[in-house]
Order: C-alpha cells, then structure tokens, then sequence
C-alpha cells in the first residue's frame, strides 16, 4: 500500500515537473517569437529609412559604414553601425540608439553631423527605435574603424553645430494631426520621419540648412548635381492629380502610366521603397497627393533671344525626330509605363532643366525592383550629340506639344556634362 502511494507520488512528481518544463519551453519559444517579431519589424523600418543608402559603401560590408558624402563643406564618411563591440554599436544600449535617433548627439553627448538626418529621424517613435536597433544587433559585426571626417576649417569644429540646430532642428516625435485620417497619418510619419524624403526635396541654403517653411518645396541636391522637384507644387513634382495608383506604382516600382524616376530616386526606389508593403505605400500616397497645392502654370517666357530660341527649337525637332521619336512618339506620348510620356510631363516643365539634361547627356535605367525586374532604360546621348544638338531637343521637348517649359542653353548643357553619375 505504502509502496502505491509512493510510486503515485513520483508520477505526480515528475508529471508535474515535465508541465513545468513545456510551461518554460512554450514561454521561450513565446519570447523567441516576439524577438523574432521585433527584429523583422526592424529590418523592415530600417529599409524604409533607407539606413543602407548611407551606412554601407559600394562593395562594403552591410551596415559597416565608410561611405564617402561629399558636401560643400567636405567630404563626411558615414559610420560603422554593425553590433561590432570596438568599431560598431555593440557597446549600445536602446537608450543609446534612440538618444542618436531622437536628439542627433552620440551617446556620450557628441554632437552629430547633420549629415545623419536626425532632424527627421527625431520624429521616429521609441518602439519604431527600439526594433531598428534589435535587427542592427542581429545583423553580423564587422570590425571596422570609422574614417575621419575630411571638412575644410572652420567647419571641422562640431561646436558650430549648435549654431546649425539652433536655426534648424526641432526635436519631437511624430505628433499625429487628430483633423487627417489614421491612412494620412501614416503617411506622413513616413515621409517626413524614417523615409526624410524632406533631405532631398526641399532647398538647402548656405549653412546646410532648411527653413521648415519652405519644407517639401525641390532644391538642387549638392554636389549631385541632380535637382529633387517640390512635393507642393503641382508645375514639379506635385502629386494632386495623379492617382493613387499611379503614385504607389512609381514608390513600389519605379514606374507608372505618369513617370519613370531616374538618378537619386532610382537608387531610394531600389534599396528603401519597393520593400514596403502596400498599406505603407499607399499611406504615403495619399499624404503626398494631399500636400499638393494647386499652381497656376508656368509663363511661356524665355531667356534666350527669340531668334535663338527659333534656331534651337527647329534643331530640336530634327534631333528629337531622329534620336526619341521611335520610343517617346512623334508627339511626345510615349509607351508607359516603359517609355514615359514626354507632352504634359512636369518633370519635363520644370523651372530646373538639370533633369532632362542630365537624362539625354547621360541616359540611365529605372530601378530593378520586384515589380518591374527588367526596366527599359535610356541610352546615353553625350558622345553622340554636341553641346548645341543637346541644348536644342532638351529645348524642344520643354516647349512642344503644349509643354510650358523654357528653352535652354548649350552653356547649361556643358556644364552638366562633368556631373559624377553617382
């Protein structure tokens, strides 16, 4: 009888224990999924703010920094932001990731370049930091010292920074407007914060900086050379008659039934954009369709003399005829979304002709994306074309078929024929 108990008690004993056990192993599991979780969030946030642009050089390691950024003021190499423990942020906390994130100052209260666009990661959320920081503590270390700044004196002294953050930076999380919907909302958040679309499409003046009113409206991006049109208005890049279908298809694939990007946008659409799912997307869409404003079309004017202007644009006309026409159509309609139209184009229209000059000069293919595998691209027209054959059918295709563009020079055109292609 003794001996029955005692087995039961053993049995009961060890059921017990193995509960215990599945209780522990189901809890770790639970816990490895929500890492899990955490860390795909991560990885997918930090392609929408695009940290691989920046913190990996061409034929670098992931995320081990050293990329050259040349600026007016110098050249900037980006930073090591690998799990290494010597050279990377291995050593980081979260608190530490979202203090360089939030307030653009390194952990021990350094003050960062504004290079980094912290001005609108600073609108990141602490849970959106929280999980870009668990993937970069996924990723593999690399060990690999940050190089050191090359700046012309005196803007090699990181105390004039405060002067730049005084005038430019305002720290602050997102803050949702309770008039938009949830879908505005949204876009927003990742447009003016983790995608710093603000970086590119807005001018920059001498001191490197952007007054928040003028926020979204195009500048020439430095030392690209490329011109990044205003997201307000709707004579550049201004959305507020597109559909949403056609801006998604643009962000998601690089080209749509209105539009091709080209240059620096290739490369966002390429490493940052296509990634996105399409609520994201679509999100994003709808803010930029909604920040448009309505703007009164641009004079027919022009700077160069009529008889000039005469000249060009005959020669245009008989450059476009031989060189375009079989792919952008006789009367610029092209075959989108492959061949993007050329009448009734903004990017044709704009104030800035460095765009299309830099397209015939220099050709280019849009992206691979998922989307679009194999894009079509465009050759380049700089070995084939003088100055003037170059001036004339960029001229030409800014003021025909209705286009309300202005004529441009061959002095413009070489120019840009030094511009880096990267």
């Amino acid at each position: 009888m003794m001996g029955s108990k005692l087995s039961t008690a053993l049995i009961s004993i060890k059921l017990l224990a193995l509960a215990a056990l599945t209780t522990a192993a189901q809890a770790q599991d639970k816990a490895q999924d929500k890492s899990s979780d955490i860390i795909a969030r991560g990885e997918y946030l930090a392609r929408a703010g695009d940290c691989t642009a920046c913190h990996t050089a061409p034929e670098g390691r992931l995320f081990a920094g050293g990329r050259a950024m040349p600026t007016p003021f110098g050249t900037l190499y980006t930073s090591n932001i690998t799990p290494d423990p010597d050279t990377g942020i291995g050593k980081w906390s979260a608190d530490d990731f979202y203090k360089t994130m939030h307030s653009g100052r390194f952990p021990d209260g350094g003050l960062i370049y504004p290079a980094m666009p912290f001005a609108s990661y600073t609108k990141v959320t602490r849970a959106d930091s929280d999980a870009i920081f668990a993937y970069l503590r996924s990723i593999a270390p690399v060990n690999q010292r940050n190089k050191p700044h090359e700046l012309r004196f005196p803007y090699d002294n990181r105390q004039l920074i405060l002067g730049w953050r005084t005038l430019f930076f305002s720290e602050g999380e997102f803050k949702p407007d309770p008039k938009k919907s949830a879908e505005w909302n949204r876009g927003a958040y990742l447009v003016e914060g983790l995608g710093h679309c603000g970086m590119c499409h807005s001018p920059i003046n001498a001191l490197g900086g952007t007054s928040q009113s003028d926020a979204f409206k195009g500048g020439l991006i430095p030392m690209q050379n490329w011109y990044a049109p205003s997201l307000t208005s709707n004579r550049e890049a201004g959305l507020g008659d597109w559909s949403i279908k056609d801006i998604t298809d643009l962000l998601q694939t690089g080209v749509s039934m209105r539009g091709v990007v080209y240059g620096p946008m290739a490369e966002v659409v390429h490493n940052s954009l296509q990634y996105l799912n399409d609520e994201d997307t679509k999100a994003m869409a709808v803010y930029l369709k909604g920040i448009a404003e309505p703007s009164p079309p641009p004079p027919a004017s022009s700077t160069l003399p009529t008889t000039e202007s005469s000249l060009l644009i005959s020669l245009g006309k008989t450059v476009y005829d031989k060189q375009c026409a079989s792919c952008h159509g006789t009367q610029g309609e092209g075959k989108p979304p492959h061949w993007p139209p050329l009448a009734n184009n903004q990017s044709i229209e704009m104030q800035s002709a460095v765009n299309p000059i830099r397209m015939v000069l220099n050709g280019g293919y849009p992206p691979g994306t998922r989307g679009n595998p194999m894009p079509y691209g465009m050759p380049p027209f700089a070995g084939l074309l003088s100055d003037n054959e170059i001036a004339a059918v960029v001229s030409y295709i800014r003021t025909a078929w209705g286009n309300r563009g202005t004529p441009v020079s061959a002095r413009e055109a070489n120019e840009l024929r030094s511009a880096p292609l990267n």
